[in-house]
Order: C-alpha cells, then sequence, then structure tokens
C-alpha cells in the first residue's frame, strides 16, 4: 500500500462514528458498524431536464443491495418531512420494527431529515484564481443572497490549506462578509479542504450539500478524490462543482469531477464565462428547491461493505423521468477497546 492509500484510510477510517455489528481486531479490539436512517436527496427530471414535481412516496421504490426498503419518511422540496411508519392506531412505529441493523432503539427524529438545507461553499483561492477573482466573489455572492430556502450557510475557501471563514450560519451578512474577506492563496489541494468539508458536513443532519467553486485542478493534495467521494456517499452530502474553463481543459479534472458529483448525487459544471459561472450557481440554487427526500432504515443486511443503493419509479413514470441521487454507501465504522467492551459500557 503507498503512502498516500494508507494516509488516506487512516483518515478516513478516523472520520467514522458509533456502530452496531461488533468485528474483532488485533489485541482484544473490536471494530463496530452502525447503519442508522439512510436518507437520499433525489432529483427527478424530464428528458428535457425539468423538474418533476408532484410524485408521491408510493411513486418511489428504493432497493439496497437488491432487497426492497420501506420509506420510513418522505419529503418535496423544503416541505417538512411526514413518517410513513404510521401504526393504524395512528402511533409511530418503533424503527427496530423495521430494521435488524439498528444501533439504537429510538428512531432518529424525522424533523431532521428536511429543514431547508445546509449548505458549504468551498472556493479556490489558490493561484488558479488570480484571473477572475473578483468575478468568482460576485458570482459566489450573488448565489449566497439568493438562497432563501437555506436554513443555514457556511463558507470555506482553499489554496494549500482550507480556511473555515465562516461556520455555519443563518446569517446572510456573516457569509457575504466571509466571502469578500477572501485573498488568493498558493497552490490548489481541492481533495484534501473538500475531504475536511465532507467530514464538517457529516456532524449535522438533514439535507447537506457543499457546493465547490473550482478555477483549475489539485496538484497539492494527499487525498485521492475517489476516497472523498466515498465519504460523501457514505455520509450522504451531495457534491456540486463549478469550475471554469480552464479546468475543463485538464481531462483528469474533468472527469473527476464529473464522477464525484454523480456518484453523490450532485452535478458539475464547467464555465466558459462568469456569466457560465452566475447560470451554473443559478442552476444549483433550483435543484435545492426541487429535490425528493427519501429516508428508510435498511432491512437485515449481511453486507458489512459497500451498499448499492437503487432508486427507481414505478408505473407509468418508471420509462418517462430520470431520477438522480447517490449510488451507495460504506458501513461507519470505530475502533474501541475489549476492557470497555468487557464493561459493558457503550463507547
Amino acid at each position: 500500500m503507498s503512502y498516500k492509500s494508507f494516509l488516506s484510510f487512516f483518515v478516513l477510517l478516523g472520520l467514522f462514528s458509533v456502530d452496531a455489528n461488533r468485528i474483532e481486531g488485533q489485541e482484544g479490539s473490536a471494530l463496530r458498524v452502525v447503519v442508522n436512517m439512510v436518507q437520499l436527496n433525489v432529483a427527478v427530471t424530464d428528458k428535457n431536464g425539468n423538474y418533476i414535481t408532484g410524485l408521491r412516496p408510493e411513486d418511489f421504490a428504493i432497493t439496497e443491495d437488491g432487497i426492497t426498503e420501506k420509506l420510513a419518511a418522505f419529503a418535496q422540496g423544503d416541505a417538512p418531512a411526514r413518517s410513513l411508519l404510521e401504526s393504524p392506531n395512528g402511533q409511530i412505529e418503533n424503527a427496530s420494527d423495521h430494521s435488524t441493523d439498528r444501533a439504537d432503539d429510538q428512531p432518529q427524529p424525522f424533523s431532521s431529515l428536511v429543514a431547508g438545507s445546509d449548505v458549504f461553499i468551498l472556493f479556490d483561492t489558490s493561484n488558479y484564481m488570480y484571473r477572475d477573482f473578483v468575478f468568482a466573489e460576485d458570482s459566489i455572492s450573488q448565489f449566497v443572497r439568493s438562497l432563501e430556502t437555506a436554513d443555514k450557510i457556511a463558507f470555506y475557501s482553499y489554496s494549500r490549506d482550507l480556511s473555515r471563514a465562516v461556520s455555519l450560519t443563518s446569517d446572510r451578512v456573516e457569509v457575504l462578509r466571509g466571502v469578500r474577506s477572501t485573498v488568493a492563496g498558493d497552490s490548489a489541494a481541492l481533495y484534501n479542504a473538500l475531504l475536511l468539508t465532507v467530514k464538517d458536513a457529516a456532524q449535522y443532519t438533514g439535507r447537506r450539500m457543499i457546493v465547490v467553486f473550482s478555477n483549475g485542478p489539485d496538484n497539492s493534495s494527499v487525498v485521492p478524490p475517489e476516497d472523498v467521494a466515498e465519504l460523501a456517499q457514505s455520509v450522504g452530502v451531495s457534491v456540486y462543482m463549478i469550475s471554469t474553463q480552464e479546468a475543463k481543459l485538464e481531462p483528469i479534472s474533468t472527469a473527476v469531477f464529473e464522477r464525484m458529483t454523480a456518484a453523490t448525487g450532485g452535478k458539475a459544471y464547467f464555465a466558459k464565462s462568469w456569466k457560465d459561472e452566475k447560470s451554473a450557481f443559478a442552476s444549483i440554487r433550483d435543484d435545492l428547491a426541487h429535490l425528493y427526500s427519501l429516508a428508510y432504515y435498511p432491512k437485515a443486511n449481511p453486507n458489512t461493505a459497500w451498499r448499492a443503493i437503487t432508486v427507481k419509479l414505478v408505473g407509468d413514470k418508471a420509462d418517462k423521468y430520470k431520477v438522480r441521487t447517490r449510488n451507495g454507501y460504506r458501513l461507519q465504522t470505530t475502533r474501541f477497546s475489549s476492557s470497555v467492551r468487557a464493561a459493558g459500557t457503550k463507547p
């Protein structure tokens, strides 16, 4: 295993949280895995890319590793999520009745599923950005002002290092002040910065998006983009990327951007001018406003590694419309000692 691969594996392992199934490790330690409520951001469009609204829970079919799953919660746009696990007497059923993989006895609150969107903006301030710095700031500022439905926004920037200029907040003035305070840097370590941003977003529940504005390829990261994409998929964070024509001219970066965004349920845009940048931001804003939010508790599944998710429409809608969402996740793991386990305390 190369140094970079080892480092990225170590970083990813350290990001994962508590769990349910134990896997014995070395010297009496163990790994445990957790499968909590799986949340999906789902876009449905027609052949022309127009958003389809008005769909109902029964219009969607979800499978995980080929196992048909039952929807636990559903929402459209920014409407509050509603539970779909009501028993005949009107009471919410215990989530543990629907999944043997659950790590606890209490359902994750559906109110966390949809309450607007938490949007993390990641701005490239590397030396790739020198020429169009002001235009990029204008486009981002306009995007921030337009996000009326987002609960909170965070603004980060990166060159060689990540700068958390503004933590997640509902104060648009504070975010705009952070955008205007950015300064140009040096080399671009996009995937390092994106990994840390995904880790920050993973601390929150509900709908979470990362919007990256990049003006060129990555030339300084030690973390491979495939690992960043897998983590984003596993924690349910959608990644959108807006890149300029300079990045488009670099085929490897273009392919990576497109694969990463598609895998997480986001989209990639390549802007030839500052007008295209603003159009791309407007498209992302529209996407956030038209997403369906689906959630389910996974049924018993012996697979403790990568789990593939498929979301399809049923009936006459199956062949008419296109569905976009993340395509799977990896079970989260954490290591704890045998002494803690023997004491019967939870890590």
